[in-house]
């Protein structure tokens, strides 16, 4: 009797989807918009950085750009109101802020609460009607700020553990009809934190950024595409039993 062997299909592809990445020019955004068109999808960048998002959709090929200020809620209902089909979610764009809560403005806590919690919201809500038609699936990006206190990031920790929980909460709602998960990476090397570096250690930059890397019980700060890696796992039918959670990308951080 011949011996008959199935032919195992290529994990992670996502030929033929259409997904749309927000803050997808440059860092994680970028590195997840590229994982994602490398796995057959057709990616929507979408970032208030008309330039850089156009230079990355003409390297990928296939992309489209949509240039969008995610706290604006007619903007965002028009953009995304003007993709046909939908399948993939990524909630990536986000902004931070170093301070304690006595050095964090009332203003600039209402920023980092509209850019990081509104925007997705907004985001989120023009989707959803396209993902329930293709069963799709929702990636947001928080951080391990959501999880744990960290030092002088009052607003920042506060935002993301509200995306965390939005997160949850949106997986319970729509089980079995869209998939919502929350990667939570830990510092990761990208444009966000050199303009941080930039901005409030100018004169000792090496010296930071060291740190940063030690906080990671690894030695390491993070990759932009090994946070894409996941999140393209999570987009993928390999990943169809896997809703409401909040994976962990640290070098050990919340372990330690």
């Amino acid at each position: 009797m011949a011996l008959q062997f199935s032919v195992m299909k290529t994990p992670f592809r996502l030929d033929g989807r259409k997904a749309l990445v927000t803050g997808g020019a440059s860092g994680i955004g970028e590195a997840t918009c590229r994982a994602l068109a490398e796995a057959g999808a057709l990616v929507t960048i979408a970032d208030i950085d008309r330039d850089r998002a156009r230079a990355l959709a003409a390297e990928l090929g296939g992309a489209q750009v949509l240039v969008l200020d995610i706290t604006d809620e007619e903007a965002v209902n028009a953009g995304v109101g003007a993709i046909e089909a939908l399948d993939i979610l990524v909630n990536n764009a986000g902004i931070g802020l170093v301070g304690g809560i006595e050095e964090t403005s009332r203003a600039d806590f209402e920023k980092l609460l509209r850019v990081n919690v509104e925007g997705m919201f907004l985001v989120t809500r023009a989707a959803m009607p396209k993902l329930l038609e293709s069963r799709g699936t929702i990636v947001n990006i928080g951080s391990v700020a959501g999880l744990i206190g960290v030092k002088r990031r009052f607003a920042y920790c506060a935002t993301k553990g509200a995306v965390v929980a939005l997160s949850r909460q949106l997986a319970v709602d729509y089980a079995g009809r869209v998939r919502v998960n929350c990667i939570c990476p830990g510092t990761v090397e990208t444009p966000f934190v050199e303009a941080y570096l930039e901005k409030f250690h100018k004169h000792e930059k090496d010296k930071v950024r060291a740190e940063l890397h030690a906080r990671q019980p690894v030695g390491r700060m993070g990759r932009p595409d090994e946070i894409a890696s996941m999140a393209l796992y999570l987009c993928s039918d390999e990943a169809a039993f896997v809703t409401g959670a909040t994976p962990t990308i640290d070098g050990g951080w919340t372990a330690a």
